[in-house]
Formats: structure tokens, C-alpha cells, sequence
């Protein structure tokens, strides 16, 4: 009898007190709508056609994956890859140092980084074209552009995008 009620006693401490700080441990992820990411998107890829260029736009979630994509009339199929390896380079690489650009990284690297290991890792792109998407101070998600004759014009294709959007990212 003792037994059993010792573990009834334990039962009980157990049960009326789970697993003490788990509130604490509960992560909360901010993350666009769908709607805000199809817009995003939208808005790149025509503020590149209004100048002429051919480009696919990628907006990634935080942990780099694929949220919303829109391939523009007559983009090539390297756009696609592109647009996401940049929006995923900045998010990954963009972090440490507070780089909202793959521009601001590339920059940073030098006119003919040596990747090194970078070069191994995939989905890694060193070419202007991405831009991290913040609600305040939080990256949140990045958009990548790919197609424009110019990453730096990818990327004023890519700010417009992120500029659509701005005053709902609060």
C-alpha cells in the first residue's frame, strides 16, 4: 500500500505542475500571408518589366523555404533558381552581420569573392538580387530576383517588391 501511494503522491506533483518553464520554450514565428507574398512577388517582377526585363521573383520564409514564386513573360528557366538561391543567400548570410542585401554581402566579400566553403553549400548565390524582408527589426522572409541584365537592378526590382508591402509588415 505504501507503494502505491507513493506513486500516486508523484503522480500527482507530476501532473499538477508539467513540465516547469515549457511556456518559455514555446517558439512564435512571424511569417507573411500568402496574400502578402503573391503581392511581393507581383510587384518585382513588374517593376522589372516596366524596364524591359524578364525576371522571376521568390519570396523564402525564414527558414529558406519557398513561400510564393511568379516567373515573369518570357523569363528563362535559370530565373528560377536564381531568384530562390538569392533570396536563401540572404537570409542565411545576411544575418550574422545585419546585411539586408545579397549587394550589402557581395560588397562585403569583395568584386571576386573567393566563396570557399560557401561555394559548397547549396543554394548559396554571391550575386546582388536579394533583400530580407523585416517586421521591425525581425527577418521574417527575403525575396530574390533573377533575370535583370544586372543584379543591381534585380535588386531595385527586389526593394520595390519589399516596398509594396511595407506598411503591413508591422
Amino acid at each position: 500500500m505504501k507503494k502505491s501511494a507513493a506513486v500516486v503522491c508523484a503522480a500527482g506533483i507530476v501532473f499538477a505542475n508539467p513540465l516547469p518553464g515549457l511556456a518559455q520554450d514555446v517558439l512564435t514565428i512571424h511569417r507573411l500571408s500568402a496574400a502578402l507574398a503573391a503581392e511581393a512577388v507581383s510587384e518585382a517582377v513588374a517593376a522589372c518589366a516596366k524596364q524591359g526585363y524578364h525576371v522571376t521573383a521568390t519570396i523564402t520564409d525564414s527558414d529558406g523555404v519557398e513561400q510564393a514564386v511568379l516567373r515573369g513573360d518570357g523569363a528563362s528557366m535559370t530565373t528560377l533558381d536564381a531568384a530562390r538561391d538569392k533570396a536563401y543567400t540572404v537570409l542565411m548570410l545576411g544575418a550574422p552581420r545585419n546585411e539586408d542585401t545579397t549587394g550589402a554581402i557581395v560588397q562585403r566579400m569583395g568584386q571576386t569573392p573567393s566563396a570557399g566553403g560557401l561555394a559548397k553549400l547549396p543554394h548559396i548565390l554571391l550575386a546582388q538580387g536579394g533583400v530580407r524582408i523585416k517586421a521591425g527589426t525581425e527577418a521574417i522572409a527575403a525575396i530574390g530576383v533573377g533575370g535583370a541584365p544586372g543584379g543591381n537592378l534585380d535588386e531595385a526590382c527586389a526593394k520595390a517588391g519589399v516596398e509594396k508591402i511595407s506598411g503591413r509588415l508591422k
